[in-house]
């Protein structure tokens, strides 16, 4: 499993969903927004994402994604593995360097797959710094889902 920018920026995202999931479906711009990533390459990892069974896609005016299952039951390293796939990086130049990058890459796999995005989100450390990072000054209004001006976001707990 590769851990690149993709993945990372896929995982804040699917932290995003996990921090905002009783709230109903998150918008793509509201993740964008908050997350700073690019609409397009958010619009990219959440294809990938979706086509994993890892998010739902909620069609129509207060639309967005929501969590396909529950924060407890999605690991980090399928949200890894869903958007840069199990390839492997360069052969070892010899079966010694090979075995022991072979184990390394098995141990952080094993790793992030036992991590479940609700690990992260109930988390005090995690959970105070993304609610910071969700002070900004645009924000999805509760209402009807648009993208609106409220200063302050008080975020639902992960489902």
């Amino acid at each position: 499993m590769r851990l690149t920018t993709k993945g990372r920026y896929a995982v804040s995202a699917m932290l995003h969903l996990a921090m905002h999931n009783k709230a109903g479906p998150v918008p793509l711009a509201e993740v964008s927004d908050c997350q700073n990533i690019s609409l397009s390459y958010v619009d990219q990892i959440f294809t990938r994402l979706r086509h994993a069974g890892l998010v739902l896609g909620i069609p129509g005016p207060g639309g967005g994604y929501k969590l396909a299952r529950r924060a407890e039951d999605i690991t980090v390293g399928e949200v890894f593995a869903a958007v840069e796939g199990e390839r492997r990086g360069k052969r070892a130049s010899s079966p010694l360097e090979q075995a022991v990058w072979d184990e390394l890459e098995g141990s952080i796999d094993g790793f992030l797959r036992q991590l479940s995005l609700a690990d992260f989100v109930n988390r005090p450390t995690v959970r105070h710094t993304l609610q910071r990072q969700y002070r900004l000054p645009v924000w999805r209004c509760e209402s009807c889902g648009a993208i609106s001006y409220r200063s302050v976001c008080a975020p639902a707990a992960a489902s």
